[in-house]
């Protein structure tokens, strides 16, 4: 497993990471259980996760995937393990968070109520990690960093980051954190994959020349570049068979990861991965790997049979070829997923 630094930061953390967002809905406790082992053992020393897990988002059980992660970290040493978790972001627009009656904002209020909650489920007294789950733009960054900045000093937080963030968003939080004399993002979680490579147009310039790390969520594009969506397959307890009939944002997002485009770009994909006589899981992950602005590949499992293709990307390398034939397909299906 190679090893790589989160922006400027001290922290270097294995690059792949294992995400645990259906830890507690989709995953129990004890499966979750044998996919962390494996992981640990192949490892992997970076976990990422959120108040507002397992999705979707339902009061009835968020904050489950923190409190499953937690009685698994108590069984390994703390030092060893490179522990991420979320603060809701706003919740009166797209996303509406599970988390406090859905009144979650980026405030001081907000964040401060997050983390000693956060801190209780994961039996743990710091976060090496603490990220914005999505932004707030209509608070300002001076509020949300001056809180950050709080948590740092107070040893509860090593470093910050953001998700799902634009460009302006980003390079408008480090000039705030800058003026203001805070703690700046050292990461950015955003949507990356061979079907969605949106993040090559202006963001990965932004952490190139701001040293940011993209840490990728999704690189199998939801489970759509494995195949098991391919032939209008909607396989059993798949995220998108069951999004597709939940209505709203839910269906929305299903219809925008499947669609004829992006199965189209993924059959070609597949092609690629079978004549190198490997899995396209494990094409998708070395491809996303593969980028000097990314600094660890969030991954995720729902069944310990499916890590085999994961982690046999931990040591590959595609050659110029490979990412030549790559790019003709990305070129030939662009924007697949909008």
């Amino acid at each position: 497993m190679g090893e790589k630094r989160l922006g400027k930061s001290a922290i270097v953390v294995s690059d792949i990471c294992m995400g645990t967002m259906t830890f507690g809905a989709q995953a129990d406790e004890a499966t979750a259980f044998r996919i962390l082992d494996r992981s640990y053992d192949a490892g992997i020393t970076f976990y990422d996760t959120a108040e507002n897990y397992p999705v979707p988002p339902d009061p009835k059980w968020a904050g489950r995937t923190e409190e499953i992660f937690g009685r698994w970290m108590k069984t390994k040493p703390r030092d060893a393990i490179i522990l991420a978790t979320k603060v809701s972001g706003p919740s009166h627009g797209w996303i509406k968070s599970a988390q406090r009656s859905g009144r979650t904002a980026l405030d001081r209020h907000n964040i401060v109520r997050a983390i000693e909650a956060s801190l209780q489920r994961l039996g743990t007294d710091y976060v090496d990690l603490y990220q914005t789950h999505w932004p707030d733009h209509g608070v300002g960054y001076e509020e949300t960093l001056r809180t950050l900045d709080d948590l740092v000093q107070e040893g509860k937080v090593r470093i910050v980051g953001c998700s799902n963030e634009t460009t302006w968003g980003l390079t408008k939080s480090i000039a705030v954190a800058e003026r203001e004399g805070t703690v700046r993002y050292q990461t950015i979680q955003n949507n990356f994959s061979l079907n969605n490579r949106r993040f090559e147009d202006e963001l990965a310039q932004a952490c190139r020349q701001e040293g940011v790390s993209l840490i990728p969520y999704s690189p199998l594009a939801g489970g759509v570049l494995s195949g098991k969506y391919q032939g209008g397959a909607t396989p059993e307890g798949a995220r998108f068979s069951s999004y597709i009939n939940l209505g709203g944002r839910h269906t929305v997002m299903a219809r925008r990861f499947v669609n004829e485009k992006s199965l189209a770009a993924t059959e070609r994909y597949m092609q690629i991965a079978a004549d190198l006589g490997i899995s396209p899981v494990t094409l998708a992950t070395a491809w996303s790997k593969q980028h000097d602005f990314v600094a660890s590949t969030i991954v995720g499992a729902t069944r310990e049979d499916q890590l085999d293709a994961i982690f046999a990307a931990s040591d590959l390398t595609l050659n110029q070829e490979t990412l030549d034939a790559i790019n003709k397909v990305s070129k030939e299906f662009l924007y697949p997923m909008g």
